[in-house]
């Protein structure tokens, strides 16, 4: 017989260290929710539940992200204490639907989880809050390193959110019902939760802050679409010619017109992988482009728009490509620092003293100080005195708050003629760098 080696004993104390105790799983709304409502009777019962509600609001939407060119919301869920939970298709309704159902809104506070994504389409269909509690920024602020739903929800709640659905196309119609559990979960915990966030941030003297933030945001309108948006497409580091770069413009931009008049997202119409890898190639003609593995089964008709792009490209290689002049600050640190090595200094002083203030006050430096804000303040000449970098930061739309949190910091940074060593370098260690 072989030998039998005697089992190892672990102290008691070792397991008990080593168990991972699973928090228990809400994978139902608690305050029950109603059947989807797709008629005016429906969202007309819903509005008079929900204005015999009392408090806050809570209210979400979905989107088909990935999927829709458009970012219209294709589901809205609104839950109230004491006015239930109610799941709203917004698709069959006209604007003036909606009216009943904003003017509640605007009679209390609405909550909303990453209110700058859901805003826009809210807004979209008529409802514009007039009082906003943000739980993913308020607790950003608040100084808690993971804000996403779920794993906030596990810390201040103490149980886990089924979370099985997020990146479904939420335009397929009928909707599914565990979909449709899952989006009311969202709502489900958003009254706990704001005041759980609330109470971390009156700990942390940090509510005064969050209110002029969500002000803010309330005051600013829906963001405009960028211009130039082809010239971050993933992977444009890999081409650099004029002729190149002329042909991911192009391809990009005719995916847009297609996606645009489809409502199709641009990514299910052509890969970003096969615009540079087109660019790359620089075919000569269409059989060259169907060649290439990303084109070989595009249909026929769309082929043809694609090599009537590039042949409109290889014509006009240096349209458009750089733009205008801009007298913007740059956003590579390699240019900074071969163009303005004094305010390249300035602005190494201003990343790492930032930076302090940061972890002093336990809160993201974007939220604190956008990279945009600070690049201008360093980019031009220096302000004299605290007062002029005060009227600066506001002028460029800083809250009293990081006023009064980085305006001296900024001020001691401004005549700073050596540059100091800071982590990490926008643009540089191999990240790409945009044509400008």
């Amino acid at each position: 017989m072989g030998s039998h080696q005697l089992p190892e004993i672990v102290p008691e104390e070792s397991l008990e260290e080593s168990e991972v105790v699973e928090l228990p799983l809400r994978d139902q709304p608690v305050a029950g929710m109603s059947e989807l409502i797709t008629d005016l009777t429906g969202l007309k019962n819903a509005c008079a539940q929900l204005a015999k509600g009392t408090g806050s609001i809570a209210i979400d939407a979905e989107r088909a992200s990935g999927y829709k060119y458009s970012q219209r919301a294709y589901l809205i869920q609104v839950h109230r204490k004491d006015g239930g939970l109610h799941l709203i298709d917004p698709v069959p309704f006209k604007l003036e639907d909606f009216a009943p159902l904003n003017e509640i809104l605007q009679s209390c506070e609405t909550i909303i989880h990453a209110s700058t994504q859901d805003l826009p389409c809210m807004r979209e269909i008529g409802l514009n809050p007039t009082s906003l509690f943000d739980t993913e920024l308020g607790a950003r602020i608040a100084g808690m390193a993971k804000v996403g739903l779920g794993p906030l929800t596990e810390e201040l709640l103490g149980f886990r959110l089924a979370k099985e659905h997020s990146a479904v196309d939420w335009s397929i119609r009928p909707l599914r019902q565990d979909w449709l559990i899952y989006a009311a979960l969202d709502v489900d915990v958003l009254l706990e939760l704001r005041d759980a966030v609330e109470a971390k941030l009156i700990k942390n003297k940090k509510l005064a802050w969050v209110n002029e933030e969500f002000a803010a945001i309330l005051a600013s309108p829906n963001p405009q679409p960028k211009t130039d948006r082809w010239k971050k497409t993933s992977g444009i580091h890999k081409v650099k010619r004029p002729d190149q770069l002329a042909i991911v413009r192009e391809l990009w931009r005719v995916r847009d017109e297609i996606g645009r008049e489809k409502d199709i997202a641009g990514g299910r119409i052509l890969s970003e992988y096969a615009i540079v890898a087109a660019a790359a190639t620089v075919p000569k003609n269409i059989n060259e482009l169907k060649g290439i593995s990303a084109f070989t089964r595009q249909p026929p008709e769309l082929l043809k728009k694609w090599w009537d792009a590039i042949a409109i490209a290889s014509a006009n290689p240096e349209l458009k490509i750089k733009g205008p002049p801009s007298d913007a600050p740059p956003t590579q640190m390699r240019v900074w620092r071969e163009r303005e090595p004094v305010a390249y200094a300035r602005l190494t002083h201003a990343k790492a003293r930032l930076k302090e203030v940061a972890e002093a006050n336990s809160i993201p430096v974007e939220n604190m100080a956008s990279p945009d804000l600070v690049r201008k303040l360093c980019w031009y000449a220096p302000l004299p005195d605290l007062a002029q970098v005060e009227a600066a930061l506001l002028k460029a739309g800083a809250r009293k708050w990081q006023i009064e949190l980085i305006g001296p910091t900024l001020t001691e940074i401004q005549f700073e003629t050596e540059p100091v060593v800071i982590a990490a370098e926008g643009g540089e260690g191999g990240e790409p760098a945009q044509p400008e």
